[in-house]
């Protein structure tokens, strides 16, 4: 498929859809899914929705913001409880399902306040065939729509279009939610999300203040141990940074041991 038939099938899909709320984190997936909407609908028939809680980066709702204004949506921002559901705070392997329930949900209601009965997320068709993804049978069961999935857009595709498109999320890496960085079975809870997000915004300061381009960071909350994942070509400059083992404990890991390791996504998926 063309990258040209890719965009009118995008397109299409969307003026399908119809006036629409976008569950919109900021990143490059749910970003193309909102462009796509305005492009297909107009900007005063699609509304932007990003659910803030614990689990969400703090650098990240600036970024979403002001891609919302660029292109010209109503930016809506409500606070969701998904501490308050004891499926997300086991932190089983389900987690993800807990937590899009509770997401969905407050959008979808929020959406309706809002005039509008339709919701899309930015599931594209590699998500799909992740078996770690159960929060995609949330939205299934609610009826959510899937634009990206529906016309097989992987994720190389999505960075191609939104490229095309000069969307600035085009090369964003991934940044799932805090809670996937704490290994399963250790509760999940607001001091462990916080301690998490402190502690990558230090180790990126000091990384850029360094000179160094990160490209993927993670701070993993194994329970006993703190990893820091880093891009791999970096692990022995990181390693031996001075500062770095007094950020992690300054951010609330002071009496655990810290490895430094290579990043690899979904790494906690696959160990036990």
């Amino acid at each position: 498929m063309t990258e040209a038939t890719q965009e009118q099938r995008l397109l299409d899909r969307m003026a399908a859809i119809g006036p629409v709320a976008v569950a919109y984190s900021g990143g490059a997936d749910s970003a193309l899914v909102l462009a796509a909407a305005v492009r297909a609908l107009g900007a005063e028939r699609v509304v932007a929705v990003t659910a803030v809680s614990e689990s969400l980066a703090a650098e990240e709702l600036p970024r979403a913001r002001r891609l919302a204004e660029q292109v010209g949506v109503v930016h809506l921002t409500p606070r969701t409880e998904e501490l308050t559901r004891p499926g997300y705070r086991a932190n089983g392997r389900d987690r993800c399902y807990f937590c899009k329930s509770e997401v969905l949900d407050t959008i979808a209601a929020l959406a309706g306040e809002h005039g509008y009965d339709q919701v899309a997320t930015g599931t594209n068709a590699d998500d799909a065939r992740d078996p770690h993804r159960p929060g995609i049978r949330a939205g299934r069961e609610r009826g959510i729509h899937t634009p990206l999935l529906d016309i097989g857009l992987d994720k190389a595709a999505v960075r191609r279009l939104s490229r095309a498109w000069s969307l600035p999320t085009w090369d964003k890496p991934a940044t799932p939610c805090l809670a996937s960085r704490i290994r399963y079975g250790i509760e999940v809870t607001p001091y462990r999300l916080a301690r998490v997000d402190r502690a990558e915004t230090a180790v990126r300061a000091l990384l850029a203040d360094a000179g160094l381009t990160v490209t993927d960071l993670r701070v993993r909350d194994l329970g006993d141990v703190v990893r820091l994942e880093i891009d791999p070509p970096l692990v022995d400059r990181v390693a031996a940074h001075p500062e770095i083992s007094r950020a992690l404990a300054a951010a609330g890991y002071g009496d655990l041991p810290q490895h430094v390791e290579p990043f690899r996504s979904g790494r906690l998926n696959v160990e036990p």
